[in-house]
Formats: C-alpha cells, sequence, structure tokens
C-alpha cells in the first residue's frame, strides 16, 4: 500500500513498541541464541538462530495472548520479574538510525511508548539514549488490564494525550501491534527491523510497511517537502 494510505497531515501523535521497534532485541536474540548453538559452526549457529527467532515470535504473541484472555498475563509477569530479581541492570541496543529519526518527529509530534514490557524498563531504555522528554506517555504491561492485540493499549495512549485514535499512528515490527492499532482506529505502520515477516503484517493490517523504524525520517521529510 503507498505512503499516501495514512494522511500524514491529520497525524497528532506517534506510538512505538520497544522490541523490535525502537531497540534492537531481535539481534540480541540471536546472538545469544548462536552462542547457544556454536557447536554447530559459526554460520550454521547464525543461520539457524535467526530462524528460530522468528519462527518463535508468532507462538510467543499467542501465547501472551492466550493469558491475557485468561487474566493470567500478569502472574506470568510477576514469575519472570522474579526470576530476573537479581539483576537489576538494564542495557539496550538501540536500532541505528532510530534516535535522530525519534528526534525530528519528536519536534513535532508528541510521541509515546506502547509496549508489554515493563514500566522499569521502558523508562530505563529511554534514559539511557535520552529520549525520556520526547515521550510524555509511556505505556507498559502495568497500565492496562488488557495487553495488544487488544485496542487497550493504543486507546490509553491516545487518551492520555487527549487525541482520537485516528489522529495517531501505531508503530511496530508484530502482528499484534497491527492489529492492537487496527481495532483502536488507529493508524498501523510495520517495520521489518524486529521479530515480524512482511507479509504477515500486511495480512494483519498493516497501512504501511517500511524497512525499518529509522526510515519514518525520510517519509516524513518527504510528505513535508510535498505539503503546501
Amino acid at each position: 500500500m503507498s505512503e499516501s494510505a495514512i494522511p500524514f497531515d491529520q497525524v497528532r501523535a506517534w506510538f512505538f513498541d520497544l522490541d523490535g521497534t525502537l531497540m534492537d532485541t531481535d539481534d540480541q536474540s540471536v546472538a545469544a541464541l548462536s552462542r547457544l548453538l556454536r557447536f554447530l559452526g559459526a554460520g550454521r549457529a547464525q543461520r539457524l538462530a535467526r530462524r528460530l527467532v522468528m519462527f518463535s515470535e508468532t507462538p510467543t504473541n499467542a501465547a501472551l495472548t492466550f493469558l491475557d484472555i485468561l487474566h493470567l498475563d500478569r502472574v506470568a509477569f510477576a514469575l519472570e520479574k522474579r526470576l530476573k530479581h537479581a539483576d537489576r541492570s538494564y542495557s539496550f541496543k538501540i536500532i541505528e538510525g532510530v534516535a535522530p529519526m525519534l528526534a525530528q518527529l519528536g519536534s513535532h509530534h508528541p510521541l509515546a511508548v506502547v509496549s508489554t514490557r515493563g514500566a522499569a524498563a521502558a523508562e530505563a531504555f529511554l534514559a539511557q539514549y535520552d529520549l525520556t522528554t520526547l515521550f510524555p506517555v509511556s505505556v507498559t504491561r502495568e497500565s492496562t488490564r488488557r495487553l495488544k492485540p487488544h485496542p487497550a493499549p493504543v486507546l490509553y495512549a491516545a487518551q492520555a494525550l487527549g487525541l482520537k485514535p485516528e489522529e495517531c499512528v501505531m508503530v511496530g515490527d508484530t502482528t499484534v501491534d497491527i492489529r492492537s492499532a487496527r481495532r483502536a482506529g488507529a493508524w498501523a505502520v510495520g517495520v521489518l527491523c524486529g521479530f515480524g515477516e512482511e507479509k504477515e503484517l500486511w495480512r494483519a493490517g498493516a497501512h504501511l510497511v517500511l524497512p525499518s523504524t529509522a526510515d519514518l525520517l525520510s517519509i516524513q521529510t518527504l510528505f513535508a517537502a510535498e505539503s503546501p
């Protein structure tokens, strides 16, 4: 679908997922798995690790959705937090080109994090890259009763900014991001720098799919140049 599918002149806020959209957890997951598979040889381990990470995305999201429906997601997250309690340190890798894109976009529009990560991790990532002031709203797994792909997180972010969902764009790398946006009535942009694949993002209802989140900068610049 062409860029004109999204009326950029009517967009008043941008929402972003974290993993695979702003932070490079895809490559980090592949690297960690590659180390476990290193007995296969470096090249083979790398290829197999990437395939396993890509194939695990849909089942993982399905599992989270199932737990959400049964109201057991908070139990699972509490267990995860307890298991990781001994290591309180956070260190993230931002996707190349994302920081300048956010600085440019954030100078014209309010931004929001809409993620299934916890608030502590989201705040740590934004602080690590001096992005906190660009994000007046951060919607994490503690913010709403229901998680993506339910529309609640996207609706929460729009309401927090005093905007209608149709004035907002949700950017994410997985089908749950796209479905959450569409169900909320917001615009949906898929990116291929994370866990999702292009065909599944289109099938989920993306209005636009880009190679990387950083590519939003060129699209916004082109649109601004064409505006009267």
